[in-house]
């Protein structure tokens, strides 16, 4: 049996963002990556109000129910694994991983091509202390089994 300490995750973990009615999602940990991502759909900025501000509509998880809009968010760019540079809007909320909750970026894109609903990556992992052990959660890792 494999001991989890306090600030060890595993290669998977199941995560919430319970602002966003998010709950026990499979998230993918990549080390690899620098930040993380969050699947949304019918991603777009509109305007609203009389002082016609800024807000960010999305979809998490692609579920039209789970709608949610903000005027707190930023925009960066960011370069895909296949070296393609695109805009990604970033949003702060909460993420519940490993059993604790924590403040996070996260970025809101269509990641409807991807296994993992949600990415967490080195930034995520530094900003807390958190460690990958690959061990932890392999049961749930069938990422690998279309290539033996």
């Amino acid at each position: 049996m494999i001991r989890r300490s306090r600030n060890t995750i595993g290669c998977l973990e199941p995560v919430s963002l319970p602002e966003l009615g998010v709950y026990d999602v499979l998230a993918k940990i990549d080390t690899g990556a620098f930040s993380g991502a969050l699947h949304c759909t019918d991603v777009k900025v509109v305007r609203k109000g009389p002082s016609k501000r800024r807000v960010l509509r999305f979809n998490p998880l692609g579920n039209p129910k789970l709608h949610y809009e903000t005027d707190q968010f930023e925009e960066t760019y960011v370069r895909s694994a296949t070296g393609h540079r695109q805009k990604r809007f970033i949003i702060t909320t909460n993420i519940k991983c490993g059993g604790r909750l924590y403040e996070t970026k996260i970025g809101v894109s269509d990641r409807s091509d991807m296994k993992r609903p949600v990415l967490i990556g080195r930034r995520f992992l530094r900003e807390n202390k958190l460690l990958v052990d690959v061990r932890i959660n392999s049961e749930l890792d069938d990422e690998g089994e279309n290539t033996r």
